[in-house]
């Protein structure tokens, strides 16, 4: 127990600190959003709005060395000599960032994502200079080209807050959502595309049928029968 509240006690300590430097004036921020979509539901850690576009952050409290890259569908932790597999946290953020560009109709050009780790870990491999685990304040403010104006900020952050105060759906919802989406044969949990039959052409599975998504090579989801 002393672990758990120990660990939940530094999140939160390290995402305060991550925000204490940030002009609120500028980056309007609304935390832990439930976005609906039309697959299921998504949930987001941080939006921030701003004339800059809008960020997407998913934060990761993970220690240890991480090994990943951009293509992969799992990415790997390694701790006290064990090793773990988590979900690609660019890829989920994707997803995060198509569902809100959709649930707001605004182009997905204006989003921002950003994955930044807050647990005491080590790169072991190259990271995008989107991932990083310092430095969130200084790649924020990287971005200096306006490309919405306030107005549209100021609607944009009222949406998020009407949302965030009144949701379509909650925690629950979300979990039996995700659950769902995750169960699914017949649409693709990524991207919400139809799932399709296909056949292993080649390797040691070749002739075993799978499930694919119907818009291989830009989705690449895959899940045994």
């Amino acid at each position: 127990m002393f672990d758990i509240l120990k660990g939940w006690f530094g999140e939160k300590m390290t995402t305060f600190n991550m925000w204490l430097y940030m002009d609120e004036t500028v980056y309007r921020r609304i935390n832990n959003l439930i976005v609906p979509s039309r697959n299921g539901t998504t949930q987001i850690d941080h939006v921030l709005v701003s004339v800059f576009g809008i960020f997407v952050i998913e934060t990761k409290n993970i220690s240890g060395w991480i090994f990943g890259s951009p293509n992969q569908d799992k990415w790997t932790q390694v701790l006290y000599g064990k090793k773990y597999h988590f979900q690609n946290p660019l890829r989920q953020n994707y997803r995060h960032t198509k569902c809100l560009s959709e649930f707001l109709h605004l182009p997905h050009d204006l989003f921002r994502s950003v994955v930044f780790f807050i647990g005491d870990c080590e790169f072991k491999t190259e990271m995008p200079e989107n991932v990083m685990e310092r430095g969130f304040v200084t790649y924020i403010e990287s971005f200096t080209k306006r490309c919405l104006a306030d107005d549209q900020v100021q609607k944009i952050e009222d949406v998020l807050r009407k949302l965030k105060d009144n949701p379509v759906c909650d925690k629950y919802d979300h979990l039996r959502s995700l659950e769902e989406r995750h169960n699914s044969t017949t649409q693709c949990p990524r991207c919400g595309a139809a799932l399709v039959r296909r056949t292993a052409r080649q390797g040691r599975f070749a002739g075993q049928e799978f499930l694919g998504c119907a818009k291989y090579p830009q989705c690449k989801y895959t899940r045994n029968l």
